[in-house]
This record gives C-alpha cells, sequence and structure tokens, in this order.
C-alpha cells in the first residue's frame, strides 16, 4: 500500500470513529433535549418554542467545551492542541448557537429584525438610535458571539490548523473563552426579559458555574505542574 493510500485509509477510519462515537451520541442527545423543550413549551408558535428549545442544548454544549480540556489536566492526561472530542462537541455546539441565533431574530419583532440592535420610530425619545437598553446587550452580545462562533466553526479542522500554524490556530480558537463570557450575558440578559422560571435560571445558572470551576481547577493544576518543573 502506497503511503498516500495508508494515509487516506486512517483518515477514513478516524473519521467513521468520529461519527460513531461522537457526532452520532451528540447528535442523539441534542435531537432529545430539543425536542423534549419544544413539545412542553406552552407558547403558541413554532418560532418561540423552536428558540427556546436550541437556547439551553446551545450552552450546555457550549459549557462543555470548556471542560474537556481541565478534564485531562485533572486526570493527568495528554491535553492535545486539538482533539477529535473537543472539536465534534464544539462542531455541535456551534451549529446549535447559530441556529439559535437565526431564530431568535424572529420572536419578538416579527419581520423587523434590525429593531432588536436599533430603536424604531415609536420610540423617538432616544436620541442615540443604537439599543442601549438591556434588550440591545441581549442581542449584540447574543450576535458578536454568533459571528466569533462562525469564524471558530469555519477553522475548526486540520486544513486550517496546518495552514494557520499551531500558535495562531490556538491563539484564535481561544476566543471559545469570549463566546462563553458572551453567550453568559445574553443568556442573562433574556431570562430577565422574559422572567423565565426560576427551574431554567438554575440551568443556566448551572451550566456558567461548572464551566468556571472546572476552568479555575484546570488553571490551578497547570500552575502547579509548572511549579514543579520549574
Amino acid at each position: 500500500m502506497s503511503p498516500t493510500a495508508a494515509a487516506l485509509q486512517t483518515k477514513q477510519k478516524r473519521l467513521r470513529l468520529r461519527l460513531m462515537k461522537h457526532h452520532l451520541p451528540l447528535g442523539v442527545l441534542t435531537v432529545l433535549c430539543a425536542a423534549a423543550l419544544y413539545l412542553t413549551r406552552p407558547y403558541r408558535d413554532v418560532i418561540s418554542k423552536a428558540s427556546f428549545a436550541t437556547a439551553y442544548p446551545a450552552l450546555a454544549l457550549l459549557a462543555a467545551t470548556l471542560l474537556i480540556g481541565p478534564l485531562n489536566l485533572l486526570r493527568r492526561r495528554p491535553n492535545p492542541v486539538s482533539s477529535d472530542l473537543r472539536r465534534d462537541v464544539g462542531i455541535w455546539a456551534g451549529i446549535l448557537c447559530v441556529l439559535h441565533a437565526v431564530i431568535g431574530q424572529c420572536v419578538h419583532l416579527r419581520g423587523r429584525p434590525w429593531l432588536y440592535y436599533v430603536y424604531g420610530p415609536a420610540e423617538h425619545h432616544h436620541s442615540f438610535p443604537v439599543r442601549h437598553d438591556l434588550f440591545g446587550l441581549a442581542n449584540y452580545t447574543g450576535a458578536v458571539g454568533t459571528l466569533l462562533l462562525i469564524a471558530l466553526l469555519a477553522t475548526s479542522n486540520d486544513y486550517s490548523l496546518r495552514a494557520l500554524g499551531t500558535p495562531r490556530w490556538k491563539q484564535l480558537q481561544r476566543w471559545n473563552y469570549a463566546v462563553f463570557a458572551l453567550t453568559a450575558v445574553h443568556a442573562a440578559g433574556y431570562l430577565a426579559i422574559e422572567k423565565q422560571k426560576a427551574s431554567f435560571v438554575a440551568i443556566v445558572a448551572l451550566c456558567l458555574a461548572i464551566a468556571l470551576l472546572f476552568q479555575a481547577a484546570g488553571w490551578v493544576r497547570r500552575m502547579k505542574s509548572l511549579a514543579i518543573k520549574a
């Protein structure tokens, strides 16, 4: 077998493993969670239900992308620059976040999505047209987070890693922390705007707290390792 054929076979095997071990269970779990939220929401229209059903699984998956690295450190396992598991969880998180962002543009102001970001004629008392209320903050953080996430999705592949080089690629992927922070502000804003039930506030708080806790634990472990090596 030629080196080219062997490399192609290895890539195909890796892809099959990723599909079976990562994408299939992630896809099934995502669909089940979204379906459960969709079917149990009391909203009358499809758009509101779909927006709600994609929001919480998206946040959970995004938080999960921040757990994998610290878990490797805490379990004293190798923590590679790029791992298939972290990449695949990130792909599903990205798909769901972008889907939620697209659907969300149609929930509150049907047919007038620009009013998510600027004040309308009925709100002419605002001399500065760009929304600077809680609604605007929630929408702007969501929009910027989505744009960053699209950039991360577009470069979450081996080709981009080779083209950019490890340092530049890793620097770009670290924007995931900014995405998570923006998503946290977006989620908190909409929890307040929509006056969500305490159970859903608790879900959001739990996702944020777990991600922050694991990141802090991973940072402490890394500092200890560096101190020992020094």
